[in-house]
C-alpha cells in the first residue's frame, strides 16, 4: 500500500461506517497534511487495529479493514530512572519508533524528579504522534511513575533485565540471542545519571532481575534505552524473519 497519513483516534468516533472527526482532527488533515475530500489515510485505534478511510465534508468513511504487521512479537516494557531536563521527551519519541509497549518513569536514589500531570500528558501525545509517524499498530502506554521499588515488586515474575554500567556482568546481546520465541514479554530497567545505587541493583537481583552491560563505554541516561531496545527489537525480528537461526 502506498504511503499514507496516519491518525490516531479514539474508539467512540467510530459510528457505523464512519469516524466522526473533531474539530482539531478536521484542521490536522486539512489544513496541516493538506488533505483534500476524497484523499484516504489510515486512521488506527492505537490498540491494534488500523482502517482504510476516505475524508468526506465533515466526516471520514472507513473503506476497508487493514492488518498492520508491524509490530515485534513480545511485549517489552521499559521502566527508566527520569532523566534531568527534556531528555524524557526524545526517549518516549525513540523508544515507540523501536516499538516498546509500555513505558514506566521511576524515581531512584539519584532522580527525585516528579513530573507534573501536564509532562505526563504530554509524553503521552508524544507516543501517539511517534506511533503514528512510525506506522505501529499500538501506541504504547505511558505509566503514572512510581518509585523504583514498586516497580520492582510489580515486574518480579517476567522475563526482567536492568543494565548496569559497573561490573562484570554479561552483555544483553549474549543474553537476548538466547531462544526467545517461548517468552512473550520483557521489562529492561535503566538507571538515572550516575547509574542505579548498589542497593538498588542488590534489591533488583533480589527482585529477579538479572544484571546486563550495554558495552564498555558509560552511556548517556537518554542513549542507553535506545540501545538497549535496539538489540532487542533486532533479535526478536532477526527470529521472526529467519526462524531457522534457532535449529
Amino acid at each position: 500500500m502506498a504511503q499514507l497519513q496516519r491518525l490516531t483516534i479514539q474508539p467512540s468516533q467510530l459510528q457505523q461506517n464512519q469516524v466522526l472527526l473533531t474539530p482539531k482532527q478536521k484542521h490536522y488533515l486539512l489544513r496541516v497534511l493538506r488533505l483534500q475530500d476524497g484523499d484516504q489515510f489510515i486512521s488506527m485505534d492505537g490498540m491494534g487495529k488500523w482502517w482504510l478511510t476516505k475524508l468526506t465534508a465533515d466526516t471520514a468513511q472507513i473503506l476497508q479493514t487493514l492488518t498492520p504487521k508491524t509490530e515485534l512479537p513480545l511485549s517489552i516494557t521499559l521502566i527508566l530512572a527520569l532523566p534531568k531536563g527534556n531528555a524524557f521527551d526524545d526517549v518516549v519519541r525513540y523508544s515507540t519508533e523501536l516499538g516498546v509497549s509500555s513505558i514506566l518513569p521511576v524515581l531512584s536514589d539519584r532522580t527525585l524528579l516528579n513530573p507534573s500531570p501536564q509532562r505526563l500528558e504530554r509524553w503521552r501525545r508524544i507516543a501517539k504522534e511517534a506511533a503514528e509517524q512510525s506506522e505501529r499498530a499500538f501506541v504504547p502506554t505511558i505509566l503514572e511513575p512510581v518509585a523504583f521499588s514498586t516497580a520492582l515488586s510489580e515486574y518480579s515474575n517476567f522475563k526482567c533485565y536492568i543494565c548496569e554500567a559497573r561490573g562484570s556482568y554479561p552483555h544483553l546481546i549474549n543474553i537476548i540471542n538466547l531462544p526467545l520465541k517461548d517468552i512473550k514479554e520483557v521489562v529492561i530497567a535503566i538507571g538515572p545519571e550516575g547509574g542505579w545505587t548498589e542497593t538498588e541493583i542488590a534489591t533488583a537481583i533480589l527482585a529477579k532481575f538479572q544484571p546486563v552491560s550495554l558495552g564498555d563505554r558509560i552511556l548517556r541516561a537518554a542513549t542507553a534505552p535506545i540501545v538497549a531496545l535496539s538489540l532487542i527489537a533486532a533479535a526478536c525480528e532477526c527470529v521472526s524473519h529467519h526462524p531457522q537461526v534457532l535449529d
